[in-house]
């Protein structure tokens, strides 16, 4: 049996959202992200964030965030300049990642934050390997594939927690797949962008960065 091992740090994160659309002025209001390097969750991120006005009665019962409890968060600005810190400069992932991007870039420009943001995406990479799956929803997925959950979905940390489950999960059956150890990121991050057909084509640049790695070792 075959352990997918990352190498470099990985972040997977969530955000938490007054809305869908952050041209519109809509804000990030909880981002929740976890560290994963060698297989394993080692480090994470958790913090409501202030966007300086209250949220819809929807997104209240959506998330389970209060306004009160937002107005006493820190601002969204002090947040994120320590979540960059939390990032440096790691790979990111994201499930329907789409819209954690769209919120992460929005966020970042409001406090001038020009970062090279590479980020792969869960849910793509999903309908690849699972698509047998009922849904490529994260709830679904879960459940499809037995991960482990704390059964509270909508809040930014958990979701990135079983986010990681489920990437780390198909690192390992990548892994099986192609009998090697370790996945690039680029490698995994690329499946989710081909077709249905080239799987096994894209898959095969997992044999060869394997080889070249044994060579220059």
């Amino acid at each position: 049996m075959h352990t997918a091992r990352t190498q470099q740090d990985l972040i997977v994160l969530d955000f938490e959202t007054s809305g869908m659309a952050p041209q519109r002025g809509d804000r990030a209001i909880e981002v929740g992200a976890v560290k994963v390097n060698d297989g394993r969750i080692v480090d994470h991120f958790e913090s409501l964030m202030n966007p300086g006005f209250r949220v819809s009665s929807f997104i209240e019962e959506f998330t389970g965030i209060t306004n009160d409890e937002l107005r006493r968060a820190p601002r969204c600005e002090e947040v994120m300049h320590q979540f960059s810190e939390f990032i440096g400069g790691a790979p990111l992932v994201a499930h329907n990642a789409s819209f954690d991007q769209r919120f992460l870039k929005s966020e970042f420009a409001r406090i001038g934050e020009c970062k090279l943001l590479r980020f792969g995406c869960s849910m793509l990479v999903a309908r690849r390997l699972y698509p047998e799956a009922p849904n490529h929803k994260l709830a679904t997925l879960v459940a499809y594939k037995n991960l482990p959950s704390q059964g509270v979905f909508h809040r930014a940390l958990a979701d990135a927690e079983m986010t990681a489950h489920l990437w780390m999960e198909m690192e390992r059956e990548v892994c099986q797949r192609c009998q090697v150890d370790t996945v690039p990121f680029e490698v995994l991050r690329g499946l989710g962008k081909v077709s249905p057909k080239k799987i096994a084509d894209h898959l095969e640049k997992v044999l060869s960065f394997q080889s070249e790695s044994l060579m220059l070792s």
